[in-house]
C-alpha cells in the first residue's frame, strides 16, 4: 500500500470514528443538557479529541496523575462546550462513552469497523 492510499485510509478512518464519538455526546448532550445540534457535537469532538492528544502526549506518562489531567482536561472541554457545569459534563462524557461503546459493538461485530472512536476517550 502506498504511503498516500495509508494516509487516505487513516483520513477515513478518523473521519468516521469521529463522526461515531460526536454521536455519543450528541446524544449524551440531548439526554442531560437538552441540547440537539449534531454539528456542535461534532466540533466539541474534535476540540476534545486534540486537546486529549495534547495533554496526553505531554503530561499522560505521568503514574496516576497524567491519565487524570488528561480526563480532566477532555471534561473541560465538555464543560466548556455545553451548559451546566461539571457534573453534567461528566455525565454527557458517561453517556457519550456508553453510547459510543453500543455502536462500535455493533459495528465490530458485524465486521464493519474496529473498536475505536475519535472524539470520546477509551472509546
Amino acid at each position: 500500500m502506498t504511503s498516500s492510499v495509508a494516509a487516505l485510509d487513516s483520513l477515513i478512518v478518523f473521519a468516521i470514528s469521529l463522526l461515531i464519538g460526536a454521536l455519543g455526546i450528541y446524544l449524551g448532550a440531548k439526554v442531560i443538557v437538552d441540547v440537539e445540534d449534531y454539528t456542535y457535537a461534532i466540533v466539541t469532538a474534535l476540540i476534545g479529541a486534540i486537546v486529549w492528544a495534547v495533554v496526553g502526549f505531554f503530561l499522560g506518562w505521568i503514574p496516576l496523575l497524567g491519565p487524570a489531567l488528561v480526563l480532566l482536561s477532555y471534561l473541560a472541554v465538555v464543560n466548556w462546550r455545553y451548559p451546566g457545569g461539571w457534573v453534567q459534563a461528566a455525565t454527557i462524557t458517561l453517556l457519550a462513552w456508553i453510547s459510543v461503546l453500543a455502536v462500535l459493538y455493533v459495528l465490530a461485530v458485524l465486521g464493519i469497523t474496529g473498536f475505536e472512536a475519535a472524539g470520546v476517550p477509551g472509546a
